[in-house]
């Protein structure tokens, strides 16, 4: 455990302020430091007794079940969807349009996983459809999309009951613009680092040591 900390931190001089806003993301599961049995989790930073219904910014991940890779591949440095990451994205799309209190700003699916920026406004409704409707918070936002792009993804491969997404995701309240724009460039990043990335199958406890290096 001392040896994680001695990594991040390490990582979070060698990349001055960039690596403060970022660090956390990449934590392994502290449950599985003894023994590596595949990719880590992301442990929750949930708030408690937080308004996650309120105006904000959040930086959410969501992974698919088990980490596998059901969304595409990384060609060059570049995100290839298939045909399941192409309903992934449309039903991305969909929830922006969907619900008028919701903007989405900088986003990226990967192989199994996507990362994504919600923007939450004050002073609207519900959906653009019901605009009485009680508006949604961010967990129930969530929760639409993992429903509907399952729904989507069941019906063209006739797979139903088929779990895609895994139980639970990643938020973080983004709280301020240096931290909104840390988190754009960890996005956009984010494709052209996969074979560094925590959520790839092919990382390892050496690799993950690797990728916290200070350049030398």
């Amino acid at each position: 455990m001392k040896q994680k900390n001695r990594y991040r931190q390490r990582y979070s001089q060698a990349n001055n302020g960039y690596a403060e806003v970022v660090h956390e993301l990449a934590a392994p599961n502290r449950n599985n430091m003894k023994q590596y049995t595949g990719p880590r989790r992301r442990n929750t930073l949930r708030l408690p007794n937080f308004d996650y219904s309120g105006p904000g910014a959040y930086f959410v991940t969501i992974c698919t079940r088990d980490r596998v890779c059901l969304l595409g591949h990384i060609h060059d440095g570049q995100m290839v969807l298939n045909h399941v990451g192409h309903i992934v994205r449309d039903t991305w799309m969909w929830l922006g349009k969907r619900y008028d209190h919701v903007d989405l700003d900088a986003w990226v699916i990967m192989p199994n996983h996507l990362h994504g920026i919600i923007i939450l406004h004050d002073g609207r409704g519900g959906s653009r459809t019901a605009p009485t409707e009680k508006r949604k918070p961010l967990g129930r936002l969530i929760g639409a999309f993992k429903t509907i792009s399952t729904k989507r993804v069941n019906e063209i491969r006739k797979t139903p009951g088929m779990q895609l997404w895994q139980r639970n995701y990643y938020e973080h309240v983004i709280r301020g613009e240096q931290a909104l724009a840390a988190l754009r460039k960890y996005i956009v990043e984010n494709p052209a680092k996969w074979s560094s990335d925590l959520e790839n199958p092919l990382m390892t406890p050496d690799a993950f040591k690797n990728t916290l290096e200070p350049a030398r």
